[in-house]
């Protein structure tokens, strides 16, 4: 059991998108309206964002401002201030993953985007590190690699879904909500 829970500790960006995808299906299947794409598009986003950007980065935050040094280890690198940096990004992050929850879809896009270019940029260091130096810590290579890549892509798709289930979130009813404010 303990294997276990360090598995999913240690690969949080894994248990938290198969935890969301479970809250999106338990949404659906209980809340008393007729299943539709519809339904199924919200949910999946927005459980998508409440457990992949909101409770993630919130974890990724306590984890890099709290045990810095645990962190830094579990990427193979050595402690330093920017652990705190890093965890104060992931603050920010969560806090707009959770107004985004239930927000329109402008919201959810910035939910989406902000993480994505963190997370890209990190693959992009982790991947260099990894040909460099050899790093093939878990928190370097691995799970957290590929999540660094796919879930940006997986966000986007699910907004993309969202989108053409919900005439709100039109690529026209976006625009003309970015200029109205």
């Amino acid at each position: 059991m303990a294997d276990v829970i360090a598995f999913a500790m240690g690969n949080f960006t894994l248990t938290f998108l198969v935890l969301g995808m479970i809250a999106a299906l338990i949404a659906v299947a209980s809340n008393g309206r007729s299943f539709t794409r519809a339904n199924l598009a919200e949910a999946l986003l927005a459980y998508f964002i409440l457990f992949s950007v909101a409770i993630s980065f919130f974890y990724n935050f306590v984890f890099h401002v709290f045990f810095g040094e645990l962190a830094a280890s579990f990427i193979g690198w050595a402690d330093s201030p920017f652990q705190a940096e890093v965890g104060y990004a992931s603050l920010g992050f969560a806090v707009i993953g959770l107004i985004a929850f239930k927000g329109n879809c402008m919201l959810r896009l910035a939910a989406i985007l902000g993480p994505a270019m963190f997370q890209w940029g990190a693959a992009v260091g982790h991947i260099h590190d990894m040909m460099a130096t050899g790093n093939m810590a878990p928190g370097n290579a691995g799970i957290m690699l590929y999540s660094d890549i796919l879930l940006p892509i997986i966000g986007l798709a699910l907004l993309w879904f969202k989108r053409s289930t919900d005439a709100a979130c039109s690529a026209s009813a976006m625009a003309s909500d970015s200029v109205r404010g």
